[in-house]
């Protein structure tokens, strides 16, 4: 991975939007002479570092209802990175798991699939590289859908085309501390779409050595049929998450917890949860992040009130999640999901950096797209069967007839006689314990407007609204310079 990002420091001439100044001579011309993206192989190889390099799980796992104060107790981690998010605070730290860092090696992914582009379109044959190119222009697209989810109101069809939104970047830079215009999410999304639309048809599996660290045809999908749901275009989310697999047949590609992870050691299930090897894992990335060594016992995080609530209390199927918790003392729980890669400096050094490894996209995730899809379009049985499939995934001695969702159930549970209404809880209810950890909770918080409330250990209730300006992550302060706005507080 340390070479990959030394590569990338030499094909690219500005690895973001807030790279160091330097002399316009220099940017005109390869940074390294020796290195040029001449063949396939090299392009493939420089599209290995076209995905953000950072994690977003420790900022958003913090700022959504997912985090609890555990208070001052023995072995729990202090960190800024973790506390600012859950007090509703702009994060100061500019470290990996920040915003911040996230932001830069968002546009330092950008960067590298722009300068993957412009070899592409130079080269004498560039239909040779169709493959590279539609795994650019697809990294490209995915890069931005992250910036301006996380940097940007939530897609709005009525207020889209007014919201700001965050530069869409097409060509390397080639200026020190070039200007950017945020112009509209509306905008961004459009571009997004375009770049998405063109690209999954030219990707090729063949292409990648290990196609679960690309955007192989699944992955690709899977990430289309999640940005059509933001864009509320709930057909095409049907339309691609039927596309992740053949037939459109999701349930043999989830992961076993029943049958397999629920019976292994900790050794064992933190070693086989993000392998490539695994169906449900669709894209995987390697980032520099603490997040493998920390989550557990970060103060802000999952506590026992979480833990009652998500796998100790029976759900609406009348069951509980079969998914072994763990503890590493006091209350700091977890779900045995990542592991430290500890990547050294020198093979004879005893320093380096610590790497986690992140499921970007997952079956589970494909499958409760196209259910809420079906639900958005009043397909309720549809959605019902989707929820019905993840359960019995998750449920040991799952019987239908004994945890099927019925109707009886969704009122009596959600106290409500309203289907959709009692449905859709249930998929955010269910989404919420499959994703713990991973930081994907705080985006159904953002799309549907829930309030957040996060308690203190010193007996305060801070508040989260819907219209609240800091559900949007501030823009780094060196962006400015050009000439990008922050976000209002």
């Amino acid at each position: 991975m340390l070479m990959l990002m030394k590569r990338l420091i030499r094909y690219t001439l500005l690895l973001g939007l807030t790279a160091a100044a330097g002399c316009e001579d220099y940017l005109e011309q390869a940074v390294d002479q020796r290195t040029q993206l001449d063949t396939v192989e090299k392009v493939g190889e420089l599209l290995v570092t076209a995905y953000p390099q950072a994690d977003y799980a420790t900022f958003t796992e913090a700022r959504s209802d997912l985090a609890y104060d555990k208070g001052p107790i023995q072995n729990v981690i202090a960190d800024e990175r973790n506390e600012d998010p859950y007090y509703f605070k702009d994060v100061q730290n500019k470290a990996q798991g920040s915003p911040d860092f996230y932001w830069n090696a968002a546009y330092a992914a950008i960067a590298a699939a722009n300068h993957a582009q412009e070899a592409i379109a130079q080269a004498p044959n560039p239909n040779e590289f169709n493959a590279q190119r539609g795994e650019a222009l697809v990294a490209r697209a995915y890069a931005h859908f992250m910036l301006v989810s996380l940097f940007s109101k939530v897609y709005n069809p009525a207020t889209a085309a007014t919201d700001p939104g965050i530069p869409y970047v097409t060509a390397p830079e080639r200026v020190v501390m070039g200007q950017y215009e945020r112009k509209t999410v509306a905008y961004v999304y459009e571009q997004i779409e375009k770049d998405l639309t063109e690209g999954i048809p030219l990707l090729q599996n063949s292409s990648y050595r290990v196609p679960k660290y690309h955007f192989n045809m699944a992955a690709a999908h899977a990430f289309a049929s999640r940005f059509y749901l933001f864009k509320q275009d709930y057909q095409k989310v049907i339309e691609h998450a039927n596309q992740a697999f053949p037939g459109g047949n999701i349930g043999p590609n989830l992961r076993p917890w029943v049958s397999v992870y629920s019976k292994l050691t900790a050794n064992e299930g933190l070693a086989i949860y993000t392998q490539a090897t695994a169906n449900a894992n669709l894209l995987l990335v390697e980032t520099p992040s603490v997040w493998a060594r920390n989550y557990a016992r970060y103060r802000y995080g999952l506590a026992t009130p979480l833990v009652n609530y998500l796998f100790r209390s029976p759900n609406v199927t009348g069951a509980t999640w079969v998914q072994p918790l763990y503890t590493q003392g006091n209350d700091h729980w977890l779900i045995l999901k990542f592991r430290e890669h500890f990547v050294r400096t020198d093979v004879n050094a005893d320093i380096g950096f610590p790497y986690t490894v992140f499921p970007l996209f997952t079956a589970e995730e494909v499958l409760f797209n196209r259910a809420e899809a079906y639900l958005a379009l009043g397909n309720l049985e549809g959605a019902r069967a989707d929820l019905n499939l993840y359960a019995s995934a998750r449920i040991a001695d799952y019987d239908p007839a004994q945890h099927a969702i019925t109707n009886t159930k969704l009122r009596s549970f959600y106290r409500t006689g309203n289907m959709q209404q009692a449905l859709l809880q249930t998929l955010l209810d269910f989404k919420a314990a499959e994703f713990v950890h991973e930081g994907m909770r705080w985006f159904d918080i953002l799309r549907h407007k829930l309030p957040v409330y996060h308690p203190t250990a010193t007996g305060e209730l801070l508040e989260l609204r819907p219209d609240d300006p800091r559900r949007v992550f501030q823009i780094p302060q060196e962006a400015t310079l050009a000439g990008i706005a922050l976000n209002p507080r």
